[in-house]
């Protein structure tokens, strides 16, 4: 924050750069890629290359590295949603494929925990297919997931957060163990479940057909993500991708979700740097940046802050800001919109159905973990 320039390319198009205090997020520009990602990129711009071949050989490096069966990179985790979903729809049959998103005859719908909708669930229907829930608010049984499957079940979703993993809804290890005796397929949403090591790809290791992660959360470019899956999965995902359209001249719902050359060799050298860098280093500096943020807001009359203790994901640490607005006189919305309109803007958010803000240091360059706090703390101070 100290330089002139930064935002400088912004601001020449009149646009309004911001300090991102609410982490790896889409709206913001999701990551930035790390030195050694930018340097393969930089030699991926050398040469072309049939991007078949690309996607085939980047996918076996980065099964190998991960330890699952096969992968494949993507636009992003929600294209690899859309693209699984169309695989267990149209499989390998071309015909179907191009029929998409028309799922006349084929089995179109995909089951999914009442407790388990979210934002992103969207991208399993791109494809033509129809949302099924089981299940209720309160909880799911086994038997609510035999009962729910039926001759057009084409999947079960699951959505896999291990760092806040839900006790009243099914297992992932009863959904595979249901699903599969039914010669069902199971998805799983795992975009931000890369560390520990051992949780990464760790969904497939259990025996689900297919998983999802963003890319973005380990430095790679934001339009990346990975699709991890059985050998049988990933071969029928790929048909539906942008370079089968291309490739094969066969007209697959994947062909707007497309990956440059230089993305894809980014994400490979994403993948190759997570599974070798130093976590505790990485995990030490976050710790400095969010008890950076907090310092200045301790002993404020009417704000009460804590360090959140979680390393498990892509987002490690954090602060949590919660505000009395009787005795500070400004709500936590008031404060997320303060800061908006502050120079430069900092952006943060309040959780849904929340009183208090959270923030995060992933988005965080050098300094500006100390302004944030200063920012904040300077407004109960009016």
């Amino acid at each position: 924050m100290a330089t002139t320039e930064w935002g400088s390319i912004y601001k020449e198009l009149g646009a309004t750069p911001v300090i991102n205090a609410t982490g790896s997020v889409t709206m913001l520009g999701g990551s930035t890629p790390a030195p050694e990602v930018k340097e393969a990129m930089e030699r991926a711009e050398g040469a072309y290359i049939p991007l078949m071949e690309l996607e085939e050989k980047a996918g076996t490096a980065i099964a190998n590295m991960v330890n699952v069966p096969a992968a494949y990179i993507t636009s992003g985790a929600g294209s690899a949603l859309t693209l699984a979903t169309a695989a267990c729809m149209a499989g390998d049959d071309d015909a179907k494929i191009q029929q998409l998103p028309d799922t006349t005859g084929m089995k179109n719908e995909v089951l999914i925990q009442e407790r388990q909708r979210y934002w992103y669930d969207r991208c399993l229907e791109l494809a033509g297919a129809k949302l099924v829930m089981f299940g209720n608010a309160g909880g799911t049984t086994r038997k609510d997931l035999e009962d729910a499957i039926s001759p057009d079940t084409a999947a079960v979703h699951y959505y896999a957060v291990a760092q806040e993993p839900d006790p009243q809804a099914l297992s992932l290890e009863d959904t595979i163990e249901i699903a599969h005796d039914k010669g069902v397929p199971v998805l799983v949403d795992a975009a931000g479940q890369i560390y520990p090591l051992d949780l990464f790809g760790s969904y497939v290791r259990m025996g689900a057909d297919f998983q999802c992660t963003a890319a973005k959360y380990m430095s790679s470019p934001q339009s990346t993500g990975l699709a991890f899956g059985s050998e049988d999965m990933i071969r029928k995902l790929a048909l539906q991708s942008f370079v089968s359209y291309e490739g094969r001249r066969i007209r697959g719902v994947g062909r707007p979700q497309k990956v440059d050359r230089q993305e894809m060799v980014g994400a490979v050298a994403a993948v190759r740097r997570w599974m070798t860098m130093n976590h505790e280093e990485r995990l030490a500096e976050t710790e400095t940046k969010c008890r950076n943020m907090l310092d200045p807001l301790r002993g404020i009359a009417g704000v009460t802050v804590e360090l959140i203790d979680n390393i498990i994901g892509h987002q490690p640490y954090g602060v949590t800001l919660e505000v009395n607005s009787s005795v500070t006189g400004i709500s936590a919305h008031d404060v997320v919109d303060l800061l908006k309109a502050g120079d430069p803007p900092i952006w943060t958010r309040v959780r849904e159905g929340d009183t208090g803000i959270v923030l995060h240091a992933f988005g965080l360059n050098e300094g500006e973990d100390k302004i944030v706090g200063q920012r904040i703390a300077a407004l109960f101070r009016k």
